[in-house]
């Protein structure tokens, strides 16, 4: 057992940080992420960067968003039951071959000088639609591939610093191809780096689940999931909270090549340095989640971490100054990967395995499904107000939803409690706990 300060391992103690690479098939699906990833990123800043050298418009920003990641909102719930009767190592082949297709599609428009703004729209939307089904079984699949269910929380925290790690290099590296290649290029890497991660899964020796028998209709699952999820009041705060920050905060993201090119009067070298900032301060609170020795304590971060993200945005909608907006940015990083993450964690520790696929599938409406809607508004407002005012508001939101949610975090932490003590988290004899 390694040395302790009030409960993280010492900074060099690594074996403990990484202790979920020790299960084979994590380590495989780890490596092959890891690489595909950084093509996501790139795609991501290349398709945002496209969009607006052709339109110029915010609002078009603000609407190819929005066609990304409106079928999560109205697939994912369903994709959820079949993700709790389905192979989900198999889904996971499938939804990363049709996504690997969709970025060969984007580069060879790109390429051939030929791309309009409605074949950007169609494409993102067939990926959004891939990616209904991808992120449940994504998420549900994180307890078959780590062996020692203890290494479910490091695993979760590796996830996103894979993530993180991906979000720091890729923006950087499109920026600099953009600029001395243009966006097809960013979008064939993309393709070509999905190949890692479908190895990684071929690769894998899956112990094959046991079909769950269909017995009910998949729009009654749909509601037993509901009902779950809702009359659950940690899964229901938690949830409710991530809905709002991702709807009224993450707009930032689209409004970024707007704050790149007209406030800050760069280019697109400025947005990929932008977007670098925030991966550096969401790897930097990833670190510190992997670090951690347990679940506790995680509740309170939730509305800690997302005031954090909350003021940050404000105070980056003033800045004038590039410096001054990057560092602003790992704030915003660091804060909004918190609250995701320790979201995550918890509802991957509390949840029924049976319900598993649904409630991730609510997640994931609530970490991305909402997110088109508030993109779009922010792409209509800020062109109406302009995008720093857009921003601040989504701010103050944000800063007024963690008040909300710490309110309510001793309601929280009773229903909480009996599930760590079965779990063996929290001993038997604990009657109160601040830790948790």
């Amino acid at each position: 057992m390694c040395d302790t300060f009030y409960g993280m391992p010492r900074l060099g103690d690594w074996e403990f940080a990484v202790r979920a690479l020790r299960s084979r098939n994590y380590r495989l699906f780890f490596g092959g992420q890891s690489v595909s990833l950084v093509g996501t990123w790139m795609t991501r800043i290349a398709t945002a960067w496209l969009v607006y050298r052709l339109t110029r418009s915010p609002f078009l920003l603000g609407l190819v968003s929005f066609a990304g990641q409106i079928p999560m909102f109205f697939v994912a719930p369903l994709a959820g039951v079949w993700v709790d009767r389905w192979d989900r190592h198999r889904v996971l082949v499938i939804t990363q071959i049709l996504s690997m297709l969709e970025s060969f599609a984007l580069a060879g428009l790109a390429l051939s000088g030929v791309i309009q703004v409605w074949e950007v729209i169609g494409l993102v939307v067939f990926q959004g639609l891939v990616n209904a089904f991808d992120m449940p079984a994504r998420q549900a699949f994180v307890v078959q591939m780590v062996e020692d269910r203890t290494d479910l929380s490091n695993a979760i925290a590796l996830n996103s610093s894979m993530v993180n790690v991906a979000r720091l290099v890729g923006p950087a590296v499109a920026g600099g191809l953009i600029a001395a290649a243009g966006e097809g290029y960013c979008f064939l890497i993309d393709g070509i780096s999905y190949l890692a991660v479908i190895g990684s899964l071929l690769a894998m020796r899956i112990r094959v689940q046991p079909a769950r028998p269909k017995g009910k209709r998949a729009w009654l699952e749909l509601r037993e999931g509901w009902t779950y999820a809702s009359r659950s009041v940690p899964i229901r705060s938690i949830l409710l909270l991530l809905a709002l920050v991702s709807f009224v905060g993450m707009p930032y993201t689209v409004l970024m090549p707007v704050f790149a090119s007209q406030v800050l009067r760069g280019g697109a070298n400025t947005l990929g340095f932008l977007m670098t900032s925030v991966g550096v301060g969401a790897l930097a609170s990833a670190i510190t989640l992997a670090a951690r020795r347990s679940v506790l304590g995680l509740g309170r971060m939730i509305p800690l971490s997302a005031a954090i993200f909350g003021a940050a945005l404000i105070a980056f909608a003033s800045s004038r100054v590039f410096p001054v907006s990057m560092v602003l940015l790992l704030f915003t990083g660091y804060g909004f990967l918190q609250q995701m993450a320790a979201s995550n964690t918890i509802l991957q520790t509390i949840v029924a395995e049976e319900k598993r696929g649904r409630v991730m599938a609510f997640y994931s409406v609530a970490f991305q499904g909402v997110a088109p809607f508030g993109s779009l508004l922010a792409g209509a407002v800020a062109a109406r107000i302009g995008a720093p005012e857009t921003l601040a508001c989504g701010g103050a939101l944000c800063v007024l939803g963690a008040a909300w949610f710490a309110r309510r975090l001793p309601e929280i932490r009773r229903a909480v409690r009996p599930i760590y003590v079965e779990m063996g988290i929290l001993p038997a004899a604990v009657h109160t706990s601040p830790e948790q």
